[in-house]
């Protein structure tokens, strides 16, 4: 008797692209046609976008955290851990799990969607002594942080101690930077008022860039207008500004000031998965060049979208030009990649990616943000509605968007508690513990270790 064997599609990544892209498939597929594989370290998708909420303690962590299991129908399997290596030619991919053991998945169709990690350079001291924010995790922890640092400044009789631990950095002039930086100072401004010991002059917060401006995407208008907003509430701003060298109390700037801080809050952009670099393909600024059918060039039924990948963006006249890495592309891109892994599977053609740009939306914390809906430019109490409006509407169940809502309402009536939830152990955790960057193996390193297993030697 024969044994049929299913085509077996994996997906790497649980992000905004490849949960699109695994429910697409789950809707679309037909019982039998394919078996469906998702490589994540943790069974729920991460709204990225809300996570300076998180750390501000105006959302709780599993409001924005989705499990993967909720649906009743859902019957992708689902491999608890990091992909670390991918080789093209043999179709395996190395997965390490969350118990550290190394397996193989072999596939036949692959969608790569690792997303991304926290884009750091070679500054001395940086990934020792800096906090990052890409991971649940990182927000509950910096919240701790924090909190902890005032409970610390109370309890301290030394006034240069008081001083260094109520100045908190962020490097970082993006979105994810500039809405950290304003929702831990509402964070702060309201906390110190539980701590009559304590002078809310004290308490300063510097957020510096290198660029010349405010994230430029917003346009000259909405930029000055964020940038004053945050200036009004006493937020220090330094632009064509970054850092020098980190230590575990103070930081040093590229203009020579030394600033005194047990917190550094490294937000300064991101570069794709370092699984990108195990795969040994052509790349555009450390993405995978991929086709505007979101294709690799070269190797049949692999796939790349997300953080990821450059993928071409048709609807700009601009020559060379690849869709920004955020949530409103991929969220897409998993969409229309599910479709060009089902053509290609039932021999149809497959479609290219274009979009229609649905605006920007800051939230600043309180009634401040800047939005740009559709083109529009939006301040204040307006702007805040649809930013709120855009995130709530964004999340993928029902669940989720309950959770949000209730924790908005309570957060504006009642406030918050500033009650630290013993995240934070006595051995701090900074950037480099969270992100394990270091996991990844080279594409030399895959070949060989690929061939060993189909030797049988390993």
């Amino acid at each position: 008797m024969d044994t049929v064997t299913r085509p077996r599609i994996l997906v790497v990544g649980a992000g905004f692209a490849g949960v699109e892209c695994v429910r697409r498939l789950e809707r679309r597929l037909a019982p039998n046609e394919a078996d469906v594989t998702l490589v994540t370290p943790v069974a729920y998708q991460l709204y990225l976008p809300l996570l300076p909420q998180v750390a501000s303690g105006v959302l709780t962590p599993q409001s924005i955290a989705l499990s993967l299991r909720r649906s009743h129908r859902y019957r992708t399997r689902i491999i608890p851990g990091g992909a670390i290596g991918v080789d093209l030619k043999a179709k395996v991919c190395v997965i390490r799990t969350i118990t550290d053991r190394i397996v193989d998945e072999p596939y036949d169709y692959i969608v790569l969607a690792p997303g991304s990690v926290t884009r750091t350079f070679d500054i001395p001291g940086l990934t020792d002594n800096a906090f990052g924010l890409k991971t649940l995790a990182e927000a509950a922890y910096i919240r701790d942080h924090v909190i902890s640092q005032l409970d610390l400044a109370d309890a301290s009789q030394d006034p240069a101690e008081r001083a260094s631990r109520l100045q908190f950095v962020v490097v970082g002039g993006g979105y994810a930077g500039t809405e950290t930086a304003a929702c831990l100072h509402r964070l702060t401004y309201n906390a110190v008022r539980r701590y009559p010991r304590l002078d809310p002059g004290l308490i300063k917060w510097h957020l510096i860039d290198i660029a010349p401006k405010l994230m430029p995407e917003l346009g000259e208008k909405l930029g000055a207008s964020a940038q004053e907003i945050l200036r009004r509430r006493g937020i220090e701003i330094s632009l064509g500004v970054s850092i020098e060298k980190a230590g575990p109390e103070e930081v040093t700037f590229t203009d020579g000031r030394v600033v005194p801080t047990h917190t550094l809050i490294w937000t300064a952009g991101v570069v794709a998965s370092p699984l990108i670099g195990t795969l040994g393909a052509e790349t555009v600024r450390g993405r995978l060049a991929v086709t505007p059918e979101m294709c690799l060039p070269g190797h049949d039924g692999v796939f790349a979208l997300g953080d990821a990948a450059a993928v071409p963006d048709l609807d700009k006249d601009e020559e060379g030009a690849v869709c920004p890495p955020t949530a409103q592309h991929a969220t897409r891109q998993g969409k229309l990649v599910a479709d060009n892994v089902l053509a290609t599977l039932r021999g149809q053609p497959r479609r290219p990616y274009h979009h229609r740009d649905l605006g920007l939306v800051v939230d600043l914390g309180g009634r401040d943000a800047v939005s740009k809906p559709l083109g529009v430019e939006l301040r204040g109490l307006p702007a805040q509605v649809v930013a709120r409006g855009y995130h709530w509407s964004a999340l993928r169940t029902n669940v989720a968007k309950t959770r949000v809502a209730t924790n908005w309402a309570l957060n504006a009536v009642a406030g918050d508690d500033f009650v630290r939830t013993g995240f934070q152990a006595r051995k701090p955790a900074k950037l480099k513990d969270f992100e394990y960057t270091d996991a990844y193996m080279t594409p030399e390193e895959v070949a060989e270790h690929v061939g060993r297993v189909s030797r049988g030697e390993d």
